[in-house]
């Protein structure tokens, strides 16, 4: 439990002095405690050793999935050697946060979700030199992954589980975690922007190895890693196709630059007419992984980072040996690709497609519109803006 305090009398009676304080907890009514003094230089002290700062935070404790989510207060910590303190002025959501969801257990300490956001750095750690107070920083969710690999390294870990993360006032991290945020981008695009972008750009030009001219094709437009992948391809000269269910997103699809946009229902071997692509990137899986092979030219690369529909699938072995196409992974990114990639939208002035900026405390609406797929781009929380 924790408790703070909320005021403080000094009592006497004959010669024994006394403090009465009031302590209260976000679960349970005030208490009143009585200590004895010696004197009243010991009061400052007791007020100082007592005294528990909070936070507002999104919290997963005691259930699986979104029943275990709760809007309440945490103890706000300071940073430690190496570490910063940043009060977060804006938050991401991700379908990962979904995963973590069912990923945390019941019996788990209780977890602030959230892998991304930005905000201001207001404490700074032994060491730390590269950062300071009143630093405008975004947060690279990703850790212990520093150079550029085929593959992170074993104990590379991703902010919000099984560490704390963004929905919250406040965060720790290590002081490298913190980059400057991009002056010309709003605190509600700062905040949605890094897992999304780095997952984007691995994706396309470390795996896929992207090069201006080649068409690439993006089926599921609509979420903030596809509406990324887009603008980047876009932005290096490819010509890009993408595909959805819905008509809507097809059609916001073409605003945002899709040379095509083709309904996920549709033949697409046959829409386009035999024409095929250099390289998709794919996150659906089940739903549309087959015909994504289809559309895929001999030689042609095929790059997985997600799987919304689920993670079995039936695939053709003798069509993928025959066609000698290439079938990559791909997840997150290094600290070096983080940079790579801030360099490369301040380069182009790329901004995040923002669905809605919600308040923390209306998770529920937020988690609810992505996990319906309801979302077009990025859905933000505003924090401390």
């Amino acid at each position: 439990m924790l408790l703070k305090i909320t005021d403080g009398l000094v009592l006497q009676a004959g010669t024994r002095k006394f403090v009465k304080l009031r302590l209260s907890s976000a679960k349970q009514a005030n208490r009143f405690f009585l200590l004895a003094l010696s004197s009243y230089d010991r009061i400052d002290e007791i007020f100082k050793e007592k005294q528990v700062e909070e936070m507002k935070a999104i919290i997963h404790e005691g259930k699986t999935g979104g029943a275990g989510l709760s809007y309440g207060e945490l103890e706000k910590s300071d940073p430690g050697k190496g570490e910063v303190r940043v009060k977060l002025k804006t938050a991401g959501l991700n379908h990962r946060d979904l995963f973590v969801l069912n990923r945390h257990k019941p019996e788990d300490p209780a977890l602030v979700i959230g892998s991304d956001g930005a905000g201001i750095i207001d404490a700074v750690g032994e060491g730390v030199t590269d950062v300071k107070p009143g630093d405008e920083v975004l947060i690279n969710p990703g850790l212990g992954w520093k150079e550029k690999s085929d593959a992170p390294p074993a104990g590379f870990e991703i902010i919000g589980l099984p560490f704390h993360g963004t929905f919250a006032e406040y965060i720790i991290i290590p002081a490298e975690n913190a980059a400057p945020k991009p002056a010309y981008l709003t605190w509600e695009e700062a905040g949605v922007l890094s897992l999304a972008a780095l997952t984007a750009y691995r994706a396309l030009f470390t795996r896929g190895k992207l090069q201006s001219g080649m068409k690439v094709f993006i089926p599921g437009i609509g979420g903030g890693v596809a509406t990324f992948l887009m603008q980047f391809a876009k932005a290096a000269g490819a010509t890009v196709y993408a595909a959805s269910r819905s008509e809507e997103k097809c059609q916001r699809a073409l605003e945002l630059g899709a040379d095509k946009a083709l309904n996920s229902r549709e033949d697409w071997n046959g829409v386009l007419g035999g024409e095929k692509v250099d390289l998709v990137i794919e996150s659906v899986g089940p739903a549309t992984f087959n015909k994504s092979l289809e559309i895929l030219r001999n030689g042609g690369t095929i790059v997985t980072f997600g799987s919304s529909t689920g993670d079995q699938l039936e695939l053709n072995l003798r069509s993928l040996f025959y066609a000698q196409q290439n079938l990559l992974g791909s997840t997150m990114g290094s600290a070096e690709e983080y940079h790579e990639m801030l360099q490369f939208i301040e380069k182009h002035q790329i901004r995040p497609v923002l669905d809605q900026a919600l308040p923390l405390e209306d998770f529920e609406q937020a988690f609810d519109r992505l996990e319906n797929a309801e979302q077009w781009g990025k859905i933000a929380f505003k924090i401390s803006v």
